[in-house]
Formats: C-alpha cells, sequence, structure tokens
C-alpha cells in the first residue's frame, strides 16, 4: 500500500507541473476544500473560507483565493437575489484536475 501510495503521489507531481497552473500547496488545499463542499451540495461562502484558521491566516486566505481565481481554478457566484453572499465553486478547469488526478489514482492502483 505504501508503494501504491507513493507512486500516486509521484504520478500527481508530474501532473501538476503538466496541467494546473502554478499553485502553492496551501491554494490546492484551499481548492479541494472547494470542491468539496460543493459535491456535499453546501457550497463554501467567501466569509466562511477566510474563518479556515486551520488552513492559513485570513490574510493568506485572501491571497490564495485570489491566485485560484487567477488560475481560472475557482469562481465566485450568487444565489438567488441574495447580491451580498458570494459562494466559491470550482470551474471547469478544477473539474478537469480532478478528473485527472482520478486518473492518476487509479493508474497508481492498477500497477500495484
Amino acid at each position: 500500500m505504501r508503494e501504491t501510495y507513493l507512486r500516486f503521489l509521484s504520478l500527481a507531481q508530474a501532473l501538476d507541473g503538466a496541467s494546473v497552473p502554478t499553485v502553492d500547496e496551501t491554494a490546492k488545499h484551499l481548492l479541494q476544500l472547494i470542491a468539496l463542499r460543493q459535491t456535499q451540495g453546501n457550497a463554501l461562502t467567501v466569509t466562511e473560507a477566510m474563518a479556515m484558521s486551520e488552513v492559513a491566516s485570513p490574510a493568506t486566505i485572501h491571497r490564495k483565493l485570489d491566485v485560484l481565481r487567477e488560475a481560472g481554478l475557482i469562481a465566485q457566484v450568487f444565489e438567488g437575489k441574495n447580491r451580498r453572499t458570494k459562494y466559491l465553486v470550482p470551474t471547469e478547469a478544477a473539474d478537469a484536475y480532478f478528473a485527472k488526478l482520478g486518473q492518476v489514482m487509479s493508474k497508481a492502483v492498477a500497477s500495484a
């Protein structure tokens, strides 16, 4: 199992350089949290993201959200008529990145 995981990490690292705009590990972690919340049907708000002290400080989170938005990996959307609350959602580029990670994971498991 150790070898499978390490193979996955190796393949994922190679994938990162080739298919996703350069973002650091903190930004990737934030992207994962945004995608998980979206998948659960409870999109993360900007305010909620800023309060995630386990990820980073609010200032760092704000910068990472800007990096993810500029990389085309997240978008801010409004729901209904409420224009005060911004929700963070992964874009098609982020979905494609996660799909490629899934392929890499399948490849790592298949070669085990």
